[in-house]
């Protein structure tokens, strides 16, 4: 059995991120998904910066948020980022995001990354040979 890879965030929700009534924008979601992705990277060693210097960017090319409930200004979002391991050359993450005040869902969702070059040009499609380290490190081959 592979092992689950996750990693938890709190977030506050901020002024800016509310509209008049006080209800965060939904595009605010996926900036959380994004503060999901920079948690996980830093505990897995998977930052971008870590993906960089191994000479590839993994843009964003699919993302999928499913709404549930709203949040609002001064709540705290609690980002759960799961990896999906795949064995496809991108990088698939699920989240869940929960109000930390009441532990209700708000949302769920999904993103996929594909590797690029520096250059930003399209990689053969498999696995780079430091992603493939990455992933046996894990157990997740």
């Amino acid at each position: 059995m592979q092992p689950v890879l996750t990693e938890s965030a709190e977030v506050l929700i901020r002024f800016n991120e509310a509209d008049p009534l006080g209800i965060v924008w939904h595009g605010h979601y996926i900036r959380y998904f994004e503060d999901g992705r920079e948690a996980f990277g830093s505990k897995y060693r998977l930052r971008y910066l870590d993906i960089f210097d191994h000479g590839y960017t993994v843009p964003v090319v699919n993302v999928e948020c499913n709404y549930k409930r709203p949040l609002r200004y001064g709540d705290t979002v609690v980002v759960e980022t799961r990896y999906v391991n795949t064995e496809a050359a991108k990088i698939r993450f699920e989240y869940t995001l929960y109000n930390a005040g009441t532990r209700e869902v708000v949302c769920t969702g999904s993103s996929i990354q594909v590797f690029l070059d520096k250059e930003g040009s399209m990689l053969q499609l498999t696995v780079p040979p430091f992603f493939a380290e990455w992933k046996k490190q894990w157990g997740l081959i």
